[in-house]
């Protein structure tokens, strides 16, 4: 049986590699940062809501939206405040 015999600087380049290996690994994995902007079917798809509901959200002023051309966008901080006040809301409410 062969004995190998490891050094401090092959344990350093053992390790290099391996944080090297974890950070491109992570890189693939993490999410991808949201798009700014947001079209009304891929919200409905975020808040699992009917185009009926959004549109009662667009009109008692809840979901603040831009329209351009016919084309309504919201603002995706705006959906991320929505869904945070409905989650404090109920924990106040329980």
């Amino acid at each position: 049986m062969a004995v190998e015999i490891i050094t401090k600087e092959d344990l350093r380049n053992f390790r290099i590699e391996l944080l090297n290996d974890l950070k491109q690994t992570l890189s693939h994995h993490l999410p991808e940062k949201p798009k700014q902007w947001l079209k009304s079917q891929e919200v409905r798809r975020i808040l699992k809501i009917s185009p009926g509901t959004l549109q009662n959200l667009r009109i008692n002023s809840t979901l603040r939206f831009t329209k351009i051309g016919g084309i309504i966008y919201y603002s995706y901080e705006d959906i991320e405040t929505l869904l945070e006040s409905g989650i404090q809301s109920k924990v106040v409410k329980a």
